[in-house]
């Protein structure tokens, strides 16, 4: 007489999924080296963060006295109104947010219609192009600001907002154009050729195939086209030359003399401009974790 036998497997897919986790966990103590150097790291990004509030409401008595690392006696708020009213932080917080916002999407804009020309469209020379691009993208500013300064004059832009805004999307969209020109470079052409076939023209093809598909790619490339155009100091030092116009960065410089240096007010100047590029960035975090995300499934 036969005798039945269960096939089925006698361990279930959470004790299985369970022996995985303890296993991995189970590796020596590479682990633990790996993440005791990752909180060593975090650390030293973040110390010059907890000098800086340290020091921010500090008074220049206390600061003389105790130095930059001691605790505060008091809580000291002085420098954080000196920093206001001295430098119209009001006014400098609306240029820098105008003329990063422009440049983002003016950047993105024309990265994505270079790319588009010069990917897809397959133009001749194309290798040369994208290199031109990248050797662009690594000028140093000292080596352009004479002739972008002459030709802002020329045109009557001299201490205008919007020479810092044709400069920035002309150099941010520099590094997009290389970035994007070896994305599109790749992408299916039966996607374009289903496409006209179909009758869709290239403006068409542009905004209802291509811009589809690289959106994360262009969403990651203004978030940072904004915070490097906040971050510039030099070209918009010497192309702003009035008070209602300058940046968040020039109105840091302005409180450091040639001989006199204020420290508390300076950090207090530092983390105030601070929070609203971390309010930026927690805003953005989602849209750039999955525009990196999406790149890199694609």
């Amino acid at each position: 007489m036969a005798v039945a036998t269960d096939a089925r497997p006698t361990t279930r897919p959470a004790q299985v999924r369970s022996t995985a986790v303890d296993s991995r966990y189970r590796r020596g103590p590479g682990r633990w080296l790996v993440l005791a150097a990752a909180v060593l790291v975090g650390l030293a990004v973040l110390a010059p963060f907890g000098i800086m509030l340290l020091n921010a409401f500090k008074s220049p008595q206390d600061y003389a006295a105790n130095g930059p690392l001691a605790l505060p006696s008091g809580l000291y708020l002085d420098g954080v109104v000196a920093f206001w009213e001295r430098t119209e932080f009001p006014v400098k917080l609306w240029n820098s947010i105008f003329i990063s916002a422009v440049v983002a999407v003016l950047g993105a804009l024309l990265s994505l219609f270079n790319a588009y020309a010069i990917g897809i469209g397959r133009v001749k020379g194309r290798l040369w192009i994208v290199a031109l691009f990248l050797l662009a993208n690594m000028l140093p500013q000292e080596a352009l600001i004479y002739p972008l300064f002459t030709m802002a004059q020329s045109v009557g832009l001299s201490n205008s907002q919007w020479s810092v805004i044709i400069i920035f999307t002309v150099i941010q969209s520099a590094f997009g154009t290389y970035l994007l020109s070896s994305v599109l470079g790749t992408f299916p052409p039966a996607l374009l050729e289903a496409a006209a076939l179909d009758g869709a023209s290239r403006w068409r093809i542009l905004w209802q195939v291509v811009f589809p598909i690289v959106r994360p790619t262009l969403s990651v490339l203004m978030i940072f086209f904004f915070i490097w155009t906040w971050n510039e100091f030099f070209i918009p030092l010497v192309m702003l030359t009035s008070n209602d116009t300058q940046t968040i960065p020039i109105a840091l410089a302005s409180l450091q003399g040639d001989r006199m240096m204020d420290a508390p007010t300076i950090n207090a100047g530092s983390l105030v401009s601070l929070v609203p590029a971390v309010v930026f960035f927690l805003i953005f975090q989602r849209t750039l974790t999955r525009g990196v995300t999406a790149g890199a499934v694609k």
